[in-house]
């Protein structure tokens, strides 16, 4: 399995993250020899058995589309997506894999239509996404012309439904790691480094905007997207318990609060570029996922709350420069 890695590894042996080489692959033996998910393995054989389609029509500028609804006949179409739905819950998406519609729980494609305006061009870029998902993010960046992508996300049903995805588009400068950003040294290696909903997940949020600060080359560009509350630089909701249903949910600063944070942890040029109440348009209940969604999450007698009493979720975008 660890072989699966081994592109990855040539390939950054031969470019500016070579570095990382020093502690990496023992990274990824310990990953497989300790963590593996019961069901991976499981997982990893639907992936073995999608059918070997060459890819063709790759869309990532305005999607990540590949191939057409005429590639597959309705049998191999049916015994596809039988092999994609073993691998839900979809959260992030949507993708269009020869004509099959994986409808994720989240419409992403509406955070990157809400961002790509502001963010500086990633043309040659090498860009970082922390806490990645699947990967849906990944494949954008790359039809926006990035160089190299690398995604980390240490959730291994994610990694599984990258390679599903992979599977068919095939691109070798596009890439999954199961770590988190712990486990990252201080790459100082990447043009621009993206958290999107993260940041409201970790325990200490300052190390964590350090941490993002540490894989960025000087003036490097931070695209920074969380959960936000109303208020003042002063402003942070501790949730007491659960924040519409999510256990590990820690700090959710307001707007002005975050900024402050940014600022203290040293970057600069600090903009604020938008805010968004997450709608049922953009995440909902699709075929693709067996859990609960957003609707589920707020109080069904005012959903400007969460079920807790909490403020609906609001999230802010910021991008600021290292």
């Amino acid at each position: 399995m660890t072989q699966l890695f081994n592109s990855f590894y040539q390939q950054i042996a031969g470019n500016r993250l070579a570095p990382w080489l020093e502690i990496l692959p023992a990274q990824i033996n310990h990953w497989y020899k300790n963590a593996l998910h019961g069901e991976f393995k499981d997982w990893v054989k639907n992936i073995d058995l999608l059918p070997p389609v060459e890819p063709s029509q790759v869309d990532l500028v305005n999607s990540v589309s590949v191939g057409s609804t005429a590639t597959m006949n309705d049998g191999l179409k049916k015994k596809t997506t039988h092999h994609l739905m073993q691998l839900k819950p979809w959260r992030k998406g949507p993708y269009q894999l020869h004509g099959i519609n994986v409808d994720t729980e989240w419409r992403s494609d509406f955070k990157w239509h809400r961002l790509a305006p502001f963010i500086s061009d990633l043309t040659d870029r090498y860009v970082l996404d922390v806490g990645c998902g699947s990967g849906y993010h990944l494949w954008r960046m790359r039809g926006a012309g990035a160089k190299f992508v690398v995604g980390i996300d240490p959730t291994q049903l994610f990694l599984a439904q990258f390679w599903a995805v992979q599977h068919f588009i095939q691109d070798k400068d596009v890439n999954l790691l199961p770590l988190g950003i712990d486990d990252l040294p201080a790459i100082k290696g990447f043009d621009t480094v993206f958290s999107m909903g993260v940041l409201y997940h970790r325990k200490s949020p300052m190390d964590f905007l350090q941490q993002l600060k540490n894989q960025l080359v000087k003036g490097g560009e931070l695209v920074l997207e969380t959960l936000i509350v109303d208020g003042d630089e002063t402003t942070v909701l501790v949730p007491e318990d659960r924040y519409a249903k999510m256990r590990n949910v820690w700090f959710i600063p307001s707007a002005s609060a975050l900024e402050l944070w940014l600022k203290k942890v040293g970057f600069s040029n600090i903009r604020l570029v938008n805010i968004d109440q997450t709608t049922l348009d953009e995440q909902r209940k699709t075929d693709w996922i067996d859990t609960e969604s957003l609707e589920d999450f707020l109080d069904p007698s005012d959903p400007t709350k969460t079920i807790e009493g909490y403020p609906a979720p609001k999230r802010a975008i910021f991008i600021a420069n290292a």
